[in-house]
């Protein structure tokens, strides 16, 4: 069955997982999980990254010879001016134009400030950045996120590295359903049961780090991740049936009669 392609910013994505370069044990694990993932999209924190030499830094030279996409995120910004020019600095080391918005509001929490990323959003637009800010689950601000030009709008699920799954599927839901963009769940999934139940809400792919990183074999889980988005996606668009309140029989009544009067 042929799927509906996921294009960002005018490139075309054969896999709809976006993975996380963090918490791994060792960078040989990171690369055989990135493998096992097939994941073309690769995200990390800009804070973590030597911008003065970039291509020697620990995260970045061990992904080398490989086609990928960097998504680096503005993680640890507090307002949209410190997200801003991050992003900036990002660019000016040749990084990408790809940019994740991630501002958060509380440290307890790190929920994102949802009107500071709206306006981080906006100016990094105009400024040519591909833009895929990560949010809360309202879909108003997810819409609002759209409309200021975000080349992709990334829901959480709950908190950032809770593993709570989906805590508003209502929400998550209604988001893919209204979008014009592409829809990335990040944040807040554990198992491939909440990745495939997400997909089947009709989002378009997910974002992942802590439930790969660090499960017990993170090479094996990023393989589990993978299957589960290729199935969800596969439920997704073969329609599951609605749901009833009785009993129905998988073989009609009237078949079996005339089955024994024939």
């Amino acid at each position: 069955m042929k799927q509906k392609q996921l294009v960002i910013g005018g490139k075309t994505l054969s896999s709809r997982f976006f993975l996380g370069t963090g918490r791994y044990p060792n960078p040989y694990v990171q690369n055989e999980a990135i493998k096992a993932s097939g994941a073309e999209v690769l995200t990390f924190a800009i804070r973590r990254v030597n911008l003065e030499a970039p291509g020697e830094d620990s995260i970045l030279q061990h992904l080398e010879g490989r086609t990928l996409q960097y998504l680096p995120n503005t993680s640890g910004a507090s307002n949209a001016e410190e997200a801003v020019r991050i992003a900036r600095l990002a660019r000016a080391a040749g990084l990408s134009e790809w940019i994740k918005v991630e501002i958060s509001a509380s440290e307890k929490t790190l929920l994102p400030d949802p009107i500071e990323t709206l306006k981080a959003t906006e100016i990094l637009v105009k400024e040519g950045f591909v833009v895929l800010p990560y949010t809360s689950d309202d879909p108003i601000l997810c819409k609002r996120l759209e409309e200021a030009g975000a080349a992709a709008v990334m829901p959480g699920a709950s908190p950032i590295g809770t593993g709570l799954g989906i805590l508003n599927p209502y929400n998550i839901g209604l988001i893919a359903e209204e979008a014009n963009v592409p829809i990335i769940v990040d944040a807040g999934l554990g198992s491939a049961s909440d990745v495939a139940l997400a997909m089947e809400l009709g989002v378009d792919g997910i974002l992942m780090n802590t439930p790969v990183a660090k499960a017990k074999d993170p090479v094996k889980m990023a393989k589990a991740m993978k299957y589960a988005i290729d199935a969800g996606r596969m439920s997704f668009e073969a329609g599951r049936i609605p749901k009833k309140k009785y009993a129905t029989a998988s073989s009609q009544y009237e078949s079996l009669i005339s089955s024994f009067k024939g």
